[in-house]
């Protein structure tokens, strides 16, 4: 017993906190506690684990002083890395070691949708002729223009680049380049032209001359060095157990200098097609998330299930690869009829096409696959581009709609006494369109949702076919990392946010048990515990049930007593957040919802109308419950 003692004490010492000063420091007891277990020394012992217990204490009060210090300079990278550490907080798992043809068939896989738009004789008629008249543009080639620009030979002369030689209309200054380089995370991996992240932000004030007069040239050019384009694809698996190639998902790691001058596009992209944009898609909008979409679905919704005979039905679709199946010929026509002027959609065209991307794995690296569609997740301009090729489809009217939230789209069809005709239309349109606009939809993981209070369902609803498949209907599903069920109720989120917090409030422990208090473990529940029990609060904050509601309560006053100071319950936290996100609703006039809010505004005083609900599912969901809180501070 005595020996197994010692042996646990000193496994203590393969800990992280564990210094190397300690290993130095008791080099020459393991020997002393052989010989004292062998004489039955016990006093030599206990002496022994008593000195060893003692270094293991100053080990970890020395380490918790380093994160300390740490979070007093705000290098908060470091500090979540050594609360990871000692809290146990897995780590993703890395990828196993594979072999270079492993690699490269990933790589392939990965390349599927281009190789078939190359074999499509349509996409092959219409591909962009700009960029393949036009040799690719090499760092060499930009030096060479930058130090002799009027000796340089200029690119071929064609009926599609007359325009880019007299320059863009995009013209970026020193001071942009400037703060967008400051702006570089300095822990980034380097991407395939190894220029480190440090470095560039490090340096920005002597860089951003240089890189100002590059990414103008380029931009006047309509043209991105070859390097920039390149793509060094990290496979992250999907599941815990990837099975197969489809069980990962491509994530992009490209040069730090290529998303800066991304950055900088898109801020000015982002101001020529906003108004434009589908007006119910929710993703990159400044001021909207994922509890605007979820808030905009439900609300709708339960006002129209407060008539009788009503039926909600919504299907979610899902997409293949949605970034890489971007068609450059054509976002083209949807760029210029956005309003970006020729310069611009030149370069965006170059930028999607001709791109070199590789897979890199666990001590391999496949071979380097060129693609034309699209670009893979990771880059900043991919997901924003996504929304402009989508944009020209959108349908929002009295019975059906259709919202989006970057690849994530669902139409709604609010039906009444059984007539889904405008639903069935609404839903093969979309199906036709994304077929016309090479969009893969998996039918085998898109879903429906019925939502069905009738007491008499006659007749029975029938399940719609896509791509020959039935779609499958479903009582829960995982929308925007929310569950929805068909009777709207929020039980199965509610276990599946006190699952999470359970899960995470161990790891709370094992950081008090550490000896760690103040600002460290209240910084570590806000950004560990509390961002899971609190997640979308605004959208089920009022309507989730008194058990639910005391379950996650009793989550928060475990915590609670974990950190030793007093924590807000739910009901508090959904108050202040719906208060919170009614003012932001009312003051951003491009949100959805912004006019119905403001309809209900009084003009007889500043409060707002309380909106009919007829049933206590509606009357507790956010807009009732907020607008009664808004008024109740109104009053105070």
């Amino acid at each position: 017993m005595v020996e197994r003692k010692v042996d646990s004490e000193s496994r203590a010492f393969q800990r992280q906190w564990v210094t190397e000063y300690m290993f130095t420091d008791i080099a020459g007891k393991p020997v002393c506690l052989i010989s004292g277990a062998k004489s039955r020394d016990k006093e030599d012992l206990k002496r022994v684990q008593r000195e060893l217990r003692g270094l293991i204490r100053n080990g970890k009060d020395s380490y918790r002083q380093k994160m300390e210090n740490q979070l007093q300079q705000n290098n908060v990278g470091e500090v979540w890395r050594g609360l990871r550490t000692i809290s146990g907080h897995k780590h993703q798992n890395s990828l196993p070691g594979k072999d270079v043809r492993w690699a490269n068939e990933l790589n392939h896989f990965f390349n599927r949708f281009d190789s078939a738009m190359r074999q499509s004789p349509t996409s092959a008629a219409d591909s962009p002729t700009p960029t393949a008249a036009v040799p690719p543009l090499t760092p060499q080639t930009l030096h060479t223009s930058s130090i002799h620009p009027a000796h340089s030979s200029p690119p071929p002369t064609t009926a599609s680049n007359t325009h880019s030689t007299q320059g863009s209309s995009l013209s970026l200054s020193t001071t942009q380049v400037r703060r967008e380089l400051r702006r570089i995370k300095a822990k980034k991996a380097a991407g395939p032209d190894g220029i480190s992240s440090r470095v560039v932000r490090s340096c920005a004030d002597q860089l951003c001359g240089v890189m100002e007069h590059l990414f103008n040239l380029s931009l006047r050019l309509g043209r991105v060095p070859q390097l920039w384009k390149t793509s060094c694809v990290v496979p992250v698996p999907k599941t815990s157990r990837p099975k197969d190639l489809n069980s990962y998902r491509p994530v992009a790691l490209t040069s730090h200098l290529m998303k800066t001058l991304e950055r900088l596009v898109l801020a000015q992209l982002r101001r020529l097609v906003s108004s434009s944009l589908d007006p119910l898609q929710f993703a990159y909008q400044p001021g909207i998330g994922a509890d605007d979409a979820i808030i905009h679905l439900l609300h709708r919704s339960l006002a129209h299930l407060e008539t009788a005979g009503s039926t909600v039905r919504i299907m979610f679709f899902d997409f293949s690869s949605a970034f890489n199946t971007i068609l450059p010929s054509v976002l083209k026509d949807k760029l210029e009829n956005s309003g970006v002027d020729h310069h611009l959609t030149t370069w965006i065209l170059d930028y999607l096409t001709d791109r070199p991307q590789y897979v890199r794995t666990q001590g391999c690296v496949s071979d380097r696959v060129v693609c034309s569609t699209g670009a893979p997740q990771g880059t900043v301009l991919a997901p924003f581009l996504f929304t402009i090729y989508t944009a020209d489809f959108s349908h929002n009217s009295t019975q059906c709609f259709l919202q989006k939230f970057s690849d994530d789209s669902a139409i709604v069809g609010l039906i009444t006494d059984g007539d889904d005709k405008e639903y069935r239309g609404l839903t093969q349109d979309f199906v036709d369109w994304c077929q016309l606009n090479y969009l893969q939809i998996n039918a085998s993981k898109t879903k429906e949702l019925v939502v069905d209070f009738r007491r008499h369902k006659h007749p029975p609803l029938q399940p719609l076919n896509i791509q020959g498949m039935d779609i499958e209907a479903v009582d829960s599903y995982r929308y925007l990392g929310v569950h929805l069920n068909n009777k709207l109720d929020w039980t199965h989120n509610s276990d599946a946010l006190y699952r999470k917090g359970q899960s995470r409030l161990y790891l709370l422990r094992r950081l008090r048990s550490f000896g760690v208090e103040g600002p460290l473990l209240k910084t570590f529940y806000d950004s560990v515990v509390a961002s899971a029990i609190f997640y979308v609060v605004v959208c089920w904050g009022g309507s989730i049930s008194a058990g639910d509601r005391k379950r996650l309560n009793r989550l928060i006053r475990r915590a609670s007593s974990v950190l030793g100071c007093p924590l807000d319950p739910v009901e508090v936290v959904s108050d202040r957040r719906m208060a919170a996100k009614l003012s932001s609703l009312m003051d951003n006039i491009s949100h959805p919802m912004h006019e119905t809010v403001t309809a209900l505004s009084s003009s007889f005083s500043g409060r707002l109308r309380h909106p009919r609900c007829g049933t206590e599912r509606f009357r507790r969901s956010f807009l009732p419950t907020a607008v009664r809180l808004y008024n109740k501070d109104f009053c105070s």
